[in-house]
């Protein structure tokens, strides 16, 4: 069983930055998604086991860095130039069953919240 749990969200004001952990237990490809109220939950970033490869949402290209360091089962995602539109409940996922964007992952964190004030 995997363990995912998020941390590093808050309150930031539009144009600020955040940067999201998420503690696990595999070394899995892994993702970022988010979740704003009344809307479905939605794909921002993923990055492969090793790293190599990235993947982003277009809203979010250019502002949010994904990344991970495997010595100490963590991945990160870095959120600059921050809009109202971001905010959300933002979850880490692991191990996708399906295309990296698909929400078909293993396991999920218990999400962290994220609230970009204008």
């Amino acid at each position: 069983q995997v363990q995912l749990v998020e941390s590093g969200g808050g309150l930031v004001q539009a144009g600020g930055s955040l940067r999201l952990s998420c503690a696990t237990s595999g070394r899995l490809a892994m993702g970022w998604f988010r979740q704003a109220t009344g809307k479905k939950r939605e794909f921002v970033a993923a990055i492969s086991w090793a790293g190599y490869n990235t993947w982003y949402e277009d809203s979010v290209k250019g502002r949010f860095t994904i990344s991970r360091d495997n010595a100490k089962n963590t991945v990160y995602l870095q959120m600059n130039s921050l809009k109202p539109e971001d905010t959300a409940v933002y979850y880490c996922a692991a191990n996708p069953a399906g295309p990296v964007a698909s929400d078909r992952y293993d396991y999920w964190g218990q999400g962290t919240q994220v609230t970009v004030s204008s």
